[in-house]
């Protein structure tokens, strides 16, 4: 998700204006969604959603909820044992109302990896680096991730335990989480990704020989892109994905679909973006790969000179009409561009998570639905009550 500043494609440029948006948007309409994959409408929350709140949101239309499985929270001591308490809500919550889940395995605890302060100001770290450097980081990568697939894939140790909650065991797994961004490793590297994508690999698919691997949803464009300094603190994605073919022969067997985070000032920019990273998958001959956009979003905050007008801040009108805008324009290119699945960012609205998280949600304070949520259920075909 976005830290902060504009959003760069390559080469700097200036975002269309918020009102221009709210013009062009004013006859836009939700097309039908008959040809579009069971499961395209998803939603990421920040925060675990109630059992009632689960079920509001299976009768928006939600088909699918994003969630992260963070190495870290789950074993927080190399000698420790696993806890899947968070984890198990959310995969129970979601089950329960007839929701797909779209897990991010991701993070790495301080013991398996140095952490490094990535943003001073608001005391923020990542990992410095992914967890394959050394046997002891890939071992513990390897076993945290067979016991998470373990648990919730097929046959999975969780629904053995839960006879209960309906049987809807995962079978798409998303490696990481902006891994061309500082803020989700603090030096991303092509190399080190393709290493992590080869050694998850055999575990998944030893365990579930039918499961999909996905790449981590990739920022579209991060400023830090831009900046001369060594190691890199970010790549576009692009280049992100042209480097991960050049410099690691053999990956592209190693992964069944592409992700990405399309933020921008304004919805006609999103065009760009993918285009862009389908262009490399054409490059290498793997047009064929499917694209997942496992995060999208923009504010219902006003943008005022204290935060410097902040570009994602669009008010709550401003805010559904950029959605809108967004799924009209991927519901029309969804067979050409190969999209599987669109994820809103966010459910719920969370102060200090981002420069935006504040206002991404499609509810706001007391779950109380805005006008994004009402534009969200017209695409997604469900009731907003």
């Amino acid at each position: 998700m976005p830290q902060g500043g504009r959003g760069l494609l390559g080469r700097v440029r200036a975002w269309a204006g918020a009102t221009a948006v709210a013009v062009a948007l004013c006859g836009v309409a939700a097309p039908s969604a008959a040809a579009l994959p069971g499961n395209f409408w998803g939603v990421a929350p920040q925060a675990t959603p109630t059992p009632e709140q689960f079920q509001r949101l299976k009768r928006g239309g939600v088909d699918s909820v994003r969630i992260p499985i963070e190495w870290g929270a789950v074993q927080a001591s190399a000698e420790g044992g696993f806890s899947w308490n968070g984890t198990d809500a959310l995969v129970a919550g979601a089950a329960a109302a007839g929701i797909e889940v779209l897990p991010f395995v991701t993070g790495a605890p301080s013991w398996a990896v140095k952490p490094a302060i990535v943003n001073p100001a608001a005391h923020s770290f990542a990992p410095l680096s992914l967890p394959v450097r050394t046997a002891k980081q890939k071992s513990g990568w390897t076993n945290f991730l067979t016991e998470v697939v373990r648990r919730y894939g097929p046959n999975g140790s969780f629904w053995a335990a839960n006879p209960a909650i309906p049987y809807r065991p995962i079978h798409t797994w998303q490696l990481w989480n902006e891994e061309n961004f500082k803020y989700f490793v603090a030096r991303p590297n092509p190399v080190e990704y393709g290493t992590l994508i080869k050694i998850s690999n055999p575990v998944i698919k030893g365990i579930d020989p039918t499961a999909k691997i996905v790449l981590g949803g990739m920022f579209a464009t991060p400023r830090e892109a831009l900046y001369r300094k060594k190691p890199p603190q970010a790549y576009f994605a692009a280049d992100f994905l042209e480097q991960l073919y050049r410099k690691m022969p053999g990956i592209r067997s190693k992964f069944d679909g592409v992700a990405l985070h399309p933020y921008t000032y304004d919805w006609q920019d999103i065009t760009e973006h993918v285009e862009e990273l389908r262009e490399v998958l054409k490059a290498n001959h793997d047009a064929g790969k499917g694209l997942w956009i496992t995060e999208l979003g923009w504010s219902s905050g006003l943008p005022s000179a204290s935060n410097g007008r902040n570009g994602f801040e669009k008010g709550p009108s401003g805010q559904a009409a950029q959605l809108r805008g967004a799924f009209s324009l991927l519901e029309r290119n969804q067979a050409r561009w190969h999209l599987k699945q669109v994820f809103w960012f966010s459910v719920d609205d969370r102060p200090g998570a981002c420069n935006f998280c504040d206002g991404s949600g499609l509810f706001g304070p007391g779950f109380k639905a805005k006008p994004a949520w009402k534009a969200y259920v017209k695409f997604a075909g469900g009731t907003s009550g």
